[in-house]
């Protein structure tokens, strides 16, 4: 292997050659962070005009660029998607997001955005100084051809996987520096039990996929209870095609459902863009490489190769519905509380896919802070809250009280079928609105 000892800096050297002011600074996504850049940055608080740090989803407890500079002297901190640390970092105003869908990402930054600096997290490199970009893809490669100087951080935690023909990989030759040394172990992803409600609405949901049906499942508690209900089930098969990998899908290969055997597209392997979870899942992937194709955002999260499947199943939450079925997903009134992410991509990815099933799943209702009952069904999504897919788009909508199919419905039926899985406390109210306005 070629000697790329000259491009070994430490952390501090790297951030004073690479980052200047006014400089966009890319962190990258989800459990992927650069870790040690970013506290060799934060340290360089007051030297250092307008640098501008984009990232998302993020799960470690911090940010060191933000956490050491909250009167934002130095840094402005950007995010395209608010996970639950970016959130409390928005209740203090040292957060702006930035709205997208993942799947545009990559034509951002090749035609619309700057990017000047690219802090990439990569396993340690291979015999041939080849690295794995471990458990976030992201758009990296298309970030770091776009950038002017680039900065690998080797994070010797890190599953090595490689991906399919290289698609998970990076080489030490295509850093201008890179930077090693200790880090905290990786940042996991855990989630809080399912309610009875979701119980409900994951049974309802599990009812409806088929042998050899190809997931795409959100976080949280009705897709890891419906991955559950499917670990128990006759079925066989299942195959994965997600956005982000997590323990619901470990658990499906631990009950020997997910074999990916019938996929067009990846046969015999889970695809997937992001990787959260626990440790457990990271070890799956550090010592079963073979049995996945960690792709980027242009391979993952385009709805015509998940279309070019069969039976593609998506799952995810929703916040609010409208009697026409617009969605929102991610805010309340204007207050961010997520980000559309890549909901859209596999919602038309499937409602293309032969046999596919998009569904949005969601609490009828939610109880206030003072004991109020609200629908979540509302006659119109209020002003100020966010269209996150729009009526177009939306084909199934579950909740306790049933499943509907709003594709091919005129508006008149469409309110009809969301009244039917309301929570009865509010369905003479709707249907009022609808007789009226509909």
């Amino acid at each position: 292997m070629p000697d790329y000892s000259n491009r070994f800096v430490s952390p501090e050297e790297a951030v004073k050659r690479a980052v200047r002011d006014g400089d966009w600074v890319d962190y990258g996504f989800g459990g992927g962070f650069p870790e040690l850049l970013d506290k060799a940055l934060a340290a360089r608080k007051g030297q250092l005009k307008d640098v501008k740090i984009r990232g998302g989803l993020v799960i470690r407890p911090r940010i060191e660029v933000v956490e050491a500079d909250p009167e934002q002297e130095s840094f402005h901190y950007y995010s395209w998607h608010i996970g639950d640390y970016e959130r409390k970092l928005q209740g203090r105003g040292l957060v702006q997001f930035i709205p997208v869908m993942l799947r545009s990402l990559p034509v951002l930054y090749r035609h619309h955005i700057r990017v000047d600096v690219a802090f990439v997290p990569v396993s340690r490199p291979d015999e041939n100084g080849y690295c794995g970009l471990g458990i976030s893809n992201y758009t990296w490669r298309v970030i770091f051809e776009n950038a002017r100087t680039v900065v690998f951080e080797i994070n010797e935690h890190y599953p090595r996987l490689q991906g399919v023909d290289g698609s998970n990989r990076v080489h030490l030759s295509e850093a201008d520096y890179i930077v090693e040394g200790e880090h905290e172990p990786l940042p996991q992803r855990r989630y809080k039990e399912a309610s009875e409600t979701d119980k409900k609405i994951a049974a309802l949901v599990a009812a409806e996929i088929p042998d050899g049906a190809v997931l795409s499942l959100g976080v949280g508690g009705v897709p890891f209870t419906v991955a559950s209900l499917l670990a128990q089930s006759d079925l066989k098969d299942l195959g994965c095609h997600t956005g982000t990998i997590s323990d619901a899908f470990l658990n499906l290969y631990k009950a020997g459902k997910l074999t990916n055997a019938r996929k067009e597209s990846d046969t015999g392997l889970s695809t997937w863009n992001l990787c959260m979870g626990s440790q457990e899942l990271y070890d799956w992937l550090d010592a079963e490489p073979e049995l996945f194709h960690p792709g980027d955002l242009d391979y993952v999260h385009d709805p015509y190769r998940i279309a070019a499947m069969k039976n593609v199943i998506s799952i995810n939450g929703g916040v609010q519905l409208d009697l026409m079925g617009q969605e929102n997903g991610e805010t309340a009134g204007t207050r961010q509380l997520s980000g559309i992410g890549g909901q859209m991509d596999f919602l038309e990815g499937a409602y293309r896919s032969t046999g596919g099933k998009g569904f949005i799943c969601m609490n009828a209702s939610r109880i206030t802070k003072d004991g109020e009952r609200k629908s979540n069904i509302l006659p119109f999504i209020p002003a100020g809250s966010t269209v996150s897919a729009p009526r177009t788009m939306i084909q199934y909508v579950a909740t306790e009280y049933g499943i509907v199919k709003l594709s091919g419905l005129t508006v008149r039926e469409r309110a009809e079928a969301m009244i039917s899985v309301a929570h009865p406390d509010f369905r003479a109210e709707l249907t009022r609105y609808a007789e009226e306005h509909f």
